[in-house]
């Protein structure tokens, strides 16, 4: 599902943002990317999404490889990856339903199905009865799950999570990692980067990478019975 190989990236500054890191992301595994603040841990979810490219090495993502793949190509891959961030980015001034149905519109779906199928995508995140509401309306919680139906908009086979649980509450954060355990039960492969190594604690049977200085320090795949579960 994600094989990095040696890969290495480097910016302006002196050090790479990522060096010489190599896994693989089984199909249907969840797994925690962990590490502080400037570890890699969003430069690594941003390699597997191809917003960017190694340095060096080679990114394979569901069938596509950075050392293949095209810019013009790179939609392809995003119409089998979904991805969630931290500040949710959605279209302000739009409801729930028409964030969702705006993702639906962008990856072909026949206008016909849009409405249906972004009510049925809240419904499964449990937002249905908000359809209507403002975005500005909702709390944060309820904004990440919007984040999430929208994620979810092209039936991803992957989704990437970049702190998707850092701007919320204890009560939130619960039911967010209760949803996202759930999508991961129906088979899609879960890559969740977060610094809170308590929320990881929470979740013994999910995979653990852990990246410190750019470096992979940890991997709980290397230990025996480790990581490829879901849990319940």
């Amino acid at each position: 599902m994600i094989k990095l190989i040696e890969v290495t990236k480097t910016y302006s500054r002196p050090e790479p943002a990522l060096e010489n890191i190599s896994f693989h992301l089984e199909r249907g595994q969840f797994c925690f990317l962990t590490g502080h603040s400037g570890s890699g841990k969003s430069t690594a979810l941003r390699l597997a999404h191809m917003v960017e490219r190694p340095s060096a090495g080679e990114v394979r993502v569901s069938g596509f490889s950075s050392a293949r793949t095209s810019r013009r190509e790179v939609w392809k891959l995003r119409r089998r990856v979904g991805f969630v961030f931290q500040d949710f980015r959605l279209l302000p001034g739009r409801t729930a339903l028409e964030n969702v149905a705006f993702a639906l519109e962008v990856t072909g779906t026949a206008r016909k199905d849009i409405a249906p199928r972004a009510q049925r995508l809240l419904g499964q995140v449990g937002l249905a009865p908000k359809a209507s509401a403002a975005v500005h309306e909702l709390s944060g919680g309820e904004q990440q799950r919007v984040a999430i139906a929208r994620a979810l908009a092209s039936e991803p086979l992957l989704l990437l999570a970049d702190e998707p649980t850092g701007n919320l509450d204890d009560r939130a954060t619960r039911g967010i990692m209760k949803l996202f355990w759930e999508i991961n039960a129906l088979g899609m492969a879960v890559l969740m980067a977060t610094h809170d190594l308590e929320l990881v604690r929470q979740y013994p049977k999910a995979r653990v990478l852990e990246l410190d200085q750019g470096r992979l320090v940890y991997d709980s795949a290397d230990s025996a019975g480790a990581g490829e579960g879901s849990e319940g």
